[in-house]
């Protein structure tokens, strides 16, 4: 690490309409103590910020020291030579939106000390999760943030997570009243981050991050085009966030 997650991101919607889609799509996996550190032009592809993330980074420490503060609040305390693995996405072109950032706070062994799961909506808010993964990387817990202007906060998430030496792979389902609501899923293949290796990739799949905010609103207005109804959303406490 800092390496490139490169494959695709799907998703369902099945009620109360049918719609879904696939594209490409990478994001970065890094050690949070080992944020890539590229010169100008390259950094314009790669800069990760604490700043995009948690709490801002506003009471120090970077991202590993958000995280600590969340997990300490929660009755999970980290030890200095933990590693924090971390799936996002970098600011690309000076822009960054990250629907869904992963965290696996590792121990020294390798074993899984705890999980994280990061969620950003459009309306500039974002939402973390404490998960509890059993041995097959699964569990279930409450919605509690609004993401889509057409779903509340009602529901349970299904959440599927495999990381190994060389793919990556998560899965966030909502259920709801019984009957799942829809699948989102982003996997990818780990890939060396080689200058020429990013280089490569971000034209491939154009400037990432403004292709990920331009497609999220062409879907939206496809839905509300076909007249699937608009939730109601409350603002959102960052105050969950630390």
């Amino acid at each position: 690490m800092p390496s490139l997650v490169v494959g695709t991101v799907s998703h369902r919607r099945r009620t109360p309409m049918e719609h879904a889609f696939t594209h490409r799509h990478y994001q970065w996996l890094v050690d949070v103590d080992d944020l890539p550190r590229r010169r100008w032009p390259l950094s314009l592809l790669t800069r990760i910020c604490a700043r995009d993330h948690l709490d801002d980074g506003r009471l120090g420490g970077g991202i590993r020291g958000d995280l600590e503060r969340f997990l300490a609040r929660r009755g999970t305390t980290l030890a200095a030579d933990d590693r924090i693995v971390m799936l996002t996405h970098a600011r690309v072109l000076g822009h960054v939106f990250d629907p869904l950032t992963v965290y696996w706070c590792l121990a020294p062994d390798g074993g899984l000390r705890a999980t994280v799961l990061e969620v950003h909506n459009t309306y500039g808010e974002r939402h973390a999760y404490l998960l509890e993964l059993d041995d097959r990387g699964r569990t279930r817990t409450d919605k509690q943030f609004y993401v889509s202007p057409f779903n509340d906060t009602r529901g349970t998430y299904d959440v599927r997570m495999h990381l190994d030496a060389d793919r990556v792979a998560v899965t966030v389902a909502l259920d709801r009243d019984g009957a799942r609501v829809l699948t989102a899923t982003t996997t990818g293949a780990i890939r060396q981050a080689s200058r020429a290796a990013v280089v490569r990739t971000a034209l491939r799949h154009l400037p990432m991050t403004w292709r990920v905010t331009a497609l999220i609103r062409l879907h939206g207005v496809w839905l509300w085009a076909r007249r699937l109804p608009i939730q109601p959303r409350s603002p959102h406490h960052q105050e969950d966030l630390r």
